[in-house]
């Protein structure tokens, strides 16, 4: 099916209804503008013309959206409680507003048999023009050698305050030319605030400075603070002490990253 620039606003919409009162934002992309900067090894399977949504999370997801999740329905198993709580709110959004409508939906912590990525985060918000992926190619003249920087997305409002969550791929909208590619802002533009972003990200992440690169609206409440700081596997522990797990032993995934 055939998607205007006003079927793409109501999807847009629909969804912005459900997720913006839990802390998401939502923004569209066509899938040729995530192929086209990606070697074909790492293309989504899909038309190039193809509506795609990519979600992110910003300060407001941990009490709006996850600590409620937590208090109605609690975490099960040993996956990650806010994956869960993130998979619960998209899903249900999903349903939600296109009944019986195709739509692929993958987390950023879902892997390939082959142990990839399902889809690449900071290149879907970078085209999508959620987030500027400030990467060691936007560096002129660099610093480091041959030393191995990894990039990472600003968004324009949050800084370092947010996470991109999901991908939704609707397989039967197809997007004519109505739909423009948004620059995303480029909120780090000086070669020595990049570095400095670069290697506040990789050299010095654990004390989230690379966040605060741009002054932002809004950052992490204290109480988010304290659950990202903590290491994954003591997360259930302070989740108990917060009242939000029954007193039994119940572990955490280890592997997750704070985000």
């Amino acid at each position: 099916m055939a998607a205007s620039t006003a079927s793409v606003e109501s999807i847009t919409g629909l969804l912005d209804n459900c997720l913006t009162n839990l802390g998401f934002e939502v923004y569209p992309l066509k899938i040729g503008w995530y192929n086209c900067v990606l070697p074909p090894a790492l293309h989504l399977s899909y038309p190039n013309d193809s509506l795609a949504v990519v979600v992110l999370s910003t300060p407001d997801m941990f009490e709006k959206a996850f600590l409620p999740f937590l208090e109605q329905r609690g975490c099960r198993g040993l996956s990650d409680p806010i994956d869960q709580c993130v998979r619960h709110c998209v899903t249900s959004a999903v349903s939600q507003c296109f009944p019986g409508q195709k739509v692929d939906v993958s987390f950023d912590y879902e892997l390939l048999p082959s142990r990839k990525p399902k889809f690449l985060a900071q290149t879907a918000a970078h085209v999508s023009g959620a987030a500027f992926y400030y990467q060691q190619s936007d560096v002129t003249d660099q610093p480091w050698a041959k030393k191995k920087m990894f990039g990472v997305c600003v968004h324009p409002r949050f800084g370092g305050w947010f996470a991109i969550r999901a991908l939704l791929v609707f397989g039967d909208e197809t997007v004519g030319s109505g739909l423009v590619q948004p620059v995303p802002p480029d909120s780090v533009s000086s070669r020595e605030d990049r570095i400095q972003l670069l290697e506040d990200y990789n050299l010095r992440w654990q004390d989230w400075s690379y966040r605060n690169i741009v002054r932002p609206v809004q950052t992490y409440s204290q109480k988010q603070r304290d659950y990202f700081s903590t290491p994954p596997a003591q997360r259930s522990a302070l989740l108990r002490s917060w009242g939000f797990l029954p007193n039994e032993d119940d572990q955490a995934d280890p592997t997750s990253e704070s985000r």
